[in-house]
């Protein structure tokens, strides 16, 4: 299975599927029910990747303890922005960023977020809330804000800051 492989090609939430961790183990999706989940594809080499890390983990920070979540999605299909391994990308984070969120595998050249290899799971949250554009991703770090039942409620731009989502993450985590 690759990185974003699903157990189930026609899971009706988030919760059905399985990805592999930055270690290569399963983790299954539905371990997150009843929590708000922000799923972010990321990169290490992204003009984006120090604001968003940063406000990343300020949200995490403050809402961890609240039931809320963020996924991240190592991602090298934009420009190979993300050259490391999934060791050489958890320890930047982790190091760099003090993440303390999960960092999943890498979403590789084998398994991308747009196109015909694109991952399950990317798959669905962009059949849940497509972008400008249509469903096409267009950069690292588009995030989908997803409800506690497994539906993407929002889906925001690259450029978006993730502090600037936080009055959606509120109201979620207060429904």
């Amino acid at each position: 299975m690759g990185a974003a492989e699903s157990s189930s090609k026609l899971a009706s939430s988030v919760h059905g599927f399985s990805v592999k961790d930055a270690r290569g183990n399963d983790v299954e999706l539905s371990r997150y029910k009843g929590k708000v989940l922000l799923i972010v594809n990321v990169a290490s080499q992204c003009g984006l990747t120090n604001s968003n890390y940063t406000e990343l983990g300020s949200l995490h920070k403050k809402y961890g303890e609240k039931g809320f979540e963020i996924l991240a999605f190592p991602c090298n299909q934009f420009v190979g922005q993300e050259p490391g391994t999934n060791e050489q990308i958890a320890e930047f984070a982790c190091t760099r960023f003090k993440a303390e969120f999960p960092i999943f595998g890498k979403l590789s050249n084998q398994v991308d977020v747009n196109g015909g290899n694109a991952a399950p799971l990317y798959k669905f949250l962009k059949s849940e809330r497509g972008g400008l554009f249509g469903e096409r991703i267009k950069w690292n770090f588009t995030k989908f804000l997803v409800h506690k039942d497994g539906h993407v409620v929002s889906r925001y731009a690259p450029t978006s800051s993730p502090l600037s989502i936080e009055n959606d993450i509120q109201k979620l985590l207060e429904a």
